[in-house]
């Protein structure tokens, strides 16, 4: 959660200093950010896919699993999506008032509410998955085929991710 929002605020930052545009304006930049994506999705499919009896579940969600780490997978999850970065350049500046104080404040703001507004909704769901998790990894069976169903859904999103014109 606090990576996602991490990348998030990088987000923030890109749209306040105007990479979000180019981004959404340069077919290159948007195909390089796009790729790198697919293939971080097509590993992690790939990774479940060959995971044994639940060991996918057990190695990104465990207890042990240092905060750092899980903290800069959100991260760049969040920062290498594409569709975050056209999302804020699109949505954000709706929200401008030209004579409500520099742009760049009111884009930060915004983008720092939207934040805010996740603070409330994502903690409730972050607990509810935990728990969740907790009774998977007692089920190796289960785990097993709900690795399998993980790795087929992010090859499928990384396929659909390279379909993607735009």
């Amino acid at each position: 959660m606090f990576g996602i929002w991490g990348g998030t605020i990088g987000h923030i930052i890109l749209a306040v200093v105007g990479l979000s545009a180019i981004l959404s304006a340069s077919a290159t930049a948007f195909a390089m950010v796009k790729w790198v994506g697919v293939a971080y999705l097509v590993w992690l499919g790939l990774v479940a896919l060959r995971s044994r009896g639940g060991s996918f579940i057990s190695e990104t969600v465990q207890v042990d699993t240092s905060s750092s780490r899980i903290f800069w997978q959100g991260a760049l999850i969040a920062l290498l999506n594409p569709k975050v970065a056209i999302f804020f350049l699109a949505f954000l500046p709706q929200f401008v008032v030209p004579d409500a104080g520099p742009t760049w404040a009111q884009v930060c703001l915004h983008g720092f509410l939207l934040i805010c507004v996740s603070a409330f909704v994502e903690p409730p769901l972050v607990l509810v998955g935990e728990r969740l998790t907790a009774r998977l990894r007692n089920n190796p069976r289960l785990g097993q085929w709900i690795d399998r169903s993980v790795g087929v859904l992010f090859i499928a999103l990384g396929m659909r991710l390279a379909l993607e014109t735009r």
